[in-house]
């Protein structure tokens, strides 16, 4: 096993958390969606980095 490079894999994991905790404070501003809110949140929690996406692009209904 080899020693995972931090400098290169701590951006990375900071930016995935943000995009989460992101989407999940707009789902639960969110008064609709598309689709019921708890698949939405299963979505963004366990499909990494498309699962945030997925919600931002086809998840959100626009009044």
């Amino acid at each position: 096993m080899e020693n995972i490079n931090w400098s290169l894999a701590a951006p990375l994991i900071v930016l995935q958390l943000i995009l989460v905790i992101t989407a999940l404070i707009s789902l639960i501003r969110q008064e609709q969606t598309n689709g019921p809110k708890w698949a939405w949140t299963l979505i963004i929690l366990f499909i990494t980095t498309i699962g945030p996406i997925l919600y931002f692009v086809i998840g959100r209904k626009n009044d």
